[in-house]
């Protein structure tokens, strides 16, 4: 195993975490230069780094899963399984509506090297995010039959609708708290 110099761990959570901010600004075909200036170093060392675009994508794409899987571990054990599960599919919302086509970019657009890597990312998302449902389900908070996979299709849907909207996190929250509350008030 090759260990990095201090400096290239640096370039590389500089780099990362520059683009995970130009990508959410400017989408999947934010400018890999603008990555380099923003973050200091030369393209050179962006690429030395991330070979491609894809596998830059890649890298912000499973850290903010990672993040994702370690909050959804956290709130399962929160004392209201309701608020728990709302506050984690919030925070997906969240990131969902600031990727900016990360994640059709990474899946539909065959811009992945590793098509592995999404199966593994929606894996691992899946594992970290069910136990939390599972609870909320046995609560009665969730209504029978409800997966993982639909409360992520749920707001990945929200976050394409929303995405061109001036404000499309506010909007995506909006839209997220209609369809929790549901369409139409209980009597």
């Amino acid at each position: 195993m090759t260990v990095q110099r201090a400096d290239a761990r640096r370039n590389y959570a500089r780099i990362l975490a520059v683009a995970e901010e130009e990508v959410a600004a400017h989408g999947v075909d934010a400018s890999l230069e603008q990555i380099a200036r923003t973050a200091g170093v030369g393209s050179a060392t962006v690429r030395r780094h991330f070979p491609s675009r894809a596998a830059l994508l890649n890298a912000v794409f499973s850290e903010r899963v990672e993040a994702l899987c370690a909050r959804a571990r956290e709130l399962t054990q929160a004392d209201d399984a309701r608020a728990a599960l709302l506050e984690w599919l919030g925070a997906l919302t969240t990131y969902a509506a600031s990727a900016r086509g990360l994640a059709d970019a990474l899946v539909q657009d065959g811009r992945m090297d590793d098509p592995d890597h999404v199966n593994a990312c929606s894996t691992k998302l899946g594992g970290a995010v069910e136990p939390l449902l599972e609870r909320a389900a046995r609560a009665g908070a969730v209504a029978p039959g409800v997966t993982v996979a639909d409360l992520v299709t749920l707001v990945t849907g929200i976050a394409l609708a929303t995405e061109h909207h001036t404000d499309p996190n506010a909007e995506a929250h909006r839209l997220l708290g209609l369809t929790v509350a549901g369409l139409s008030p209980r009597g």
